[in-house]
């Protein structure tokens, strides 16, 4: 009991492949991107995507602009980032995959299961944007390039950050996709949202002093 786990053979030789490609998909990039002068902007990117701005963001919006025409957007939103972060923390739990050896310890906020590295949350939840603004609720089709170019800057900033390897981007990104099929699945009624939206709503005056 408490022993280290055995990884398979097979697995082992997967995972040892993904490191010896990750760090040689590194070393190239740096050879022809000046990563220090790009490192600022894959930080930005990190924060571009990171769950706790993004629920906050989606909550203020609620809050702020109490439009019924955004009221089924928003709702849906934030239960689609509700999922991945259940999903990312149950599988990063279960994996305990460390994240790669010159990864340095000046990531934004991370809480428990975030300091491992399989799957990539940043990644899943870059690729869940993008699948809820192109099929679950479509932007104008000007917005479908750069929010396609912003997750996958995303995705490749990621491994150049060296917070993850490439297989720990893959999955985020294939979890990213069926969290939004399952979000499609799951999809709560204009009416839902709206009552949601007056309890969230009611909520914020029960706790602030504006209630009477």
């Amino acid at each position: 009991m408490g022993g280290k786990r055995e990884i398979p053979g097979a697995l082992k030789k997967l995972l040892d492949y993904d490191v010896y490609v990750t760090n040689k998909f590194c070393l190239l990039a740096n050879k022809c991107l000046p990563f220090r002068s790009l490192r600022t902007h894959y930080k930005m990117l990190e924060v571009s995507c990171h769950g706790i701005p993004w629920i906050c963001g989606i909550l203020a919006s609620i809050w702020l602009w109490d439009s019924p025409d955004l009221h089924n957007m928003q709702i849906n939103l934030l239960l689609g980032m509700f999922v991945d972060l259940l999903i990312i923390a149950v599988v990063k739990a279960y994996t305990r995959r460390r994240r790669p050896a010159s990864n340095k310890s000046d990531m934004f906020v991370t809480v428990g299961p975030d300091k491992f590295s399989f799957p990539s949350g940043h990644a899943s939840r870059a690729c869940f944007v993008a699948h809820f603004f192109i099929y679950l609720w479509p932007l104008s089709v000007i917005f479908v390039m750069p929010l396609m170019a912003w997750s996958t800057a995303v995705c490749v900033s990621r491994v150049l950050l060296q917070r993850h390897h490439v297989l720990d981007v893959a999955a985020g990104a294939v979890l990213g996709h069926l969290e939004g099929i399952i979000i499609g699945w799951l999809w709560l009624s204009h009416d839902t949202s709206n009552w949601l939206v007056s309890w969230l709503n009611d909520e914020r005056l029960d706790g602030g002093s504006y209630h009477v």
